[in-house]
């Protein structure tokens, strides 16, 4: 193919060829210049119109034809541990019994739709329909550290989802999620119809633990149950007896994701190792709190590897500061919330306000007014933090009729002024706990 010099010699204007190799303009950006790109580079003004008609040229030129011979797919199958997701949508024969075929495909493409938005919410891949049940792989072809917890998430939001579709008959489903060692990316089938599957247990386990399960009821194997901790609220079902499987199957049904405030600590329930060889770096800590003590502010930033012990670090250094007067203020960020810039706040005055889930709105909003008085925060700003919250302002706190750029701007206002009013009282602790 030729370069951008034989391409400029063949339109006659090879005396810029250095000046577009200077630039690093190669004929891949030359369909992107631009009549200002040329001026820019000192092209002359009759030279540039010359160039503008060449990449017009280019750019109408057909593309090369294909060869004959069709690519054939490389069986590159490898092992690894896999999250697998079986959906089932609950009555589908007696629905077939009594509706028409073309309305039974209406709720069925529905319900397949449901289950594709949340699979893909938490980074799954559908891997295959297979009539009213869907096929779904957390861990391949893209690894995530926190598969298992994915997948559950998944299908607690799919339960949300397909419980609250619009339709002529309630429909609900069931959900298995096994966790194990597999075989994937084996080729099978042949032609159009060909596809990377996994073999091993872990397919199948998925689908016999969504039999057994409840309509609207997500069950895991006890694998799957290691690997989130306490992430989730469980019901123990006891081994279980599955068709296929030689061994009965300890099963759990996750019911919700619990209130535990950090996910270090909901992995790591039944207690920590010793630290070892983090000296430097907790003496480092301890310089810094006691500077922050006497009035000086500091920020110390813990970056590196997953896996490496910077959370294990910090819950060390919050257990030497038991005995120390202090506030402690957790923030966690969250790759299933990317999509709100204030949910580690959020989370951070739904825990200090002690909200829970049962809670009607009347004592959620008992509660906060209870933590910002502890701060003598103003009405208008408990409006915005209650507005934050998703809480219902019923006459309660003046009304706040603000555009949104000024609404952002005085509930950071507002967030700052708490955090003023609170490091007079005592010495602040901020954690804020990132994802990337």
């Amino acid at each position: 193919m030729k370069g951008i010099a034989e391409w400029l010699e063949s339109i006659g204007l090879s005396e810029y060829a250095q000046r577009f190799a200077d630039n690093a303009i190669d004929l891949s950006v030359i369909r992107d210049l631009t009549e200002q790109d040329l001026k820019d580079l000192g092209v002359l003004l009759g030279h540039r119109r010359k160039i503008l008609r060449a990449i017009a040229d280019l750019a109408a030129a057909p593309a090369p034809a294909e060869t004959a011979t069709e690519a054939v797919p490389r069986d590159e199958a490898e092992r690894r541990q896999v999250t697998v997701m079986f959906a089932d949508l609950v009555g589908s024969t007696a629905l077939s019994t009594g509706m028409d075929p073309e309305d039974l495909r209406e709720i069925i493409s529905a319900y397949q739709k449901c289950v594709a938005e949340a699979v893909h919410h938490f980074g799954g891949f559908v891997a295959r329909y297979v009539g009213d049940g869907v096929l779904v792989y957390f861990g391949y072809p893209q690894a995530h550290e926190d598969d298992a917890e994915r997948a559950i998430r998944a299908g607690l939001e799919l339960i949300t989802a397909v419980s609250a579709l619009k339709s002529r008959v309630v429909l609900q489903t069931r959900v298995g999620i096994a966790t194990g060692l597999v075989v994937v990316g084996d080729l099978t089938g042949s032609g159009q119809t060909q596809e990377r599957s996994i073999v091993g247990e872990t397919p199948n386990l998925a689908a016999r633990l969504q039999g057994i399960a409840e309509p609207n009821t997500v069950v895991i194997c006890n694998s799957t149950g290691r690997l989130v901790g306490n992430l989730f609220e469980m019901e123990d079902l006891g081994p279980r007896d599955l068709k296929g499987i030689v061994r009965p199957v300890r099963a759990w049904a996750a019911l919700r994701a619990s209130s535990v405030a950090s996910r270090f600590e909901a992995l790591h329930a039944t207690g920590l190792t010793a630290l070892v060889g983090r000296e430097e770096e907790f003496e480092l800590l301890k310089r810094r709190w006691f500077k922050a003590t006497d009035g000086e502010g500091q920020v110390v930033l813990l970056s590196g590897e997953a896996g490496i012990g910077k959370s294990r670090l910090a819950t060390a250094f919050v257990g030497l500061l038991a005995g120390e007067p202090h506030i402690r203020l957790r923030y966690f960020c969250s790759p299933q919330h990317t999509d709100s810039a204030l949910y580690p706040i959020i989370g951070q005055i739904e825990r200090a306000a002690g909200l829970a889930r049962e809670d009607t709105s009347r004592a959620k909003l008992d509660k906060l007014d209870r933590l910002l008085k502890q701060t003598s925060t103003s009405a208008q700003d408990a409006a915005l933090f209650a507005e934050m919250l998703s809480l219902p302002n019923v006459g309660r706190y003046p009304a706040v009729e603000l555009t949104p750029q000024q609404r952002r701007q005085r509930t950071l206002e507002a967030l700052a002024l708490q955090m003023e009013a609170l490091a007079r009282s005592s010495p602040v602790l901020m954690e804020a706990c990132c994802w990337s």
